[in-house]
């Protein structure tokens, strides 16, 4: 069991009160049906302005890993909301379980978790995961993080306004929530405490 895997366990024996490391989520089970198309295209490439998203996977494990890593106290703090994920205790194995993990669920189309890579590949900028709403009235939820420096640098912003509108146009969705942005964290949490009877 890796140590976000553990920290996950933590999260929702306590009720899903503490936010659990993002790679590390299980996908809603009892999400509605269908959660997405069945005849839906998952984008496997897309491009933006200064960046482009490939699914999650084991030949991104070490950009992955060092992007995090070099930003562990900012996701605590912005991201994650828990000493959990990231942390310096991750190895580099512990990120190959988990980028294993990434790309299994993204060929179940149980959740699609995206790198964000400089054009070039060679660096990556943050991630964007789309999973099932845990919540009703919302068929998906969608996260994401950047790194410290493209948070300085202002690409969180950027990246929220593509992404919203990337999911709008090419992603079977009618309603989306956004935890952490245009959903308050503690209104979030508090939704999927009631949905699971809390």
């Amino acid at each position: 069991m890796t140590v976000w895997t553990k920290t996950l366990a933590a999260a929702l024996a306590l009720g899903g009160t503490l936010a659990a490391p993002v790679h590390a989520e299980t996908p809603a089970a009892s999400a509605p049906a269908p959660w997405i198309a069945s005849d839906f295209a998952v984008p496997t490439l897309v491009e933006g302005p200064g960046f482009k998203l490939v699914p999650l996977g084991p030949a991104l494990v070490e950009i992955d890993y060092r992007a995090y890593m070099s930003s562990i106290a900012h996701l605590q703090a912005t991201f994650t909301r828990s000493t959990g994920w990231p942390n310096e205790g991750i190895t580099l194995k512990d990120a190959m379980v988990d980028m294993e993990t990434e790309a299994a669920r993204f060929a179940a189309r149980s959740s699609f978790a995206y790198a964000v890579l400089t054009p070039d590949g060679t660096r990556e900028r943050g991630c964007v995961y789309i999973y099932p709403s845990k919540v009703a009235g919302h068929d998906a939820q969608v996260v994401m993080w950047v790194t410290a420096a493209e948070y300085e640098a202002g690409f969180d912003a950027e990246l929220y306004a593509w992404t919203q509108g990337w999911i709008a146009r090419d992603w079977p969705f009618r309603s989306v929530a956004y935890p952490g942005r245009s959903i308050a964290w503690e209104e979030w949490d508090a939704a999927v405490a009631k949905s699971k009877g809390g």
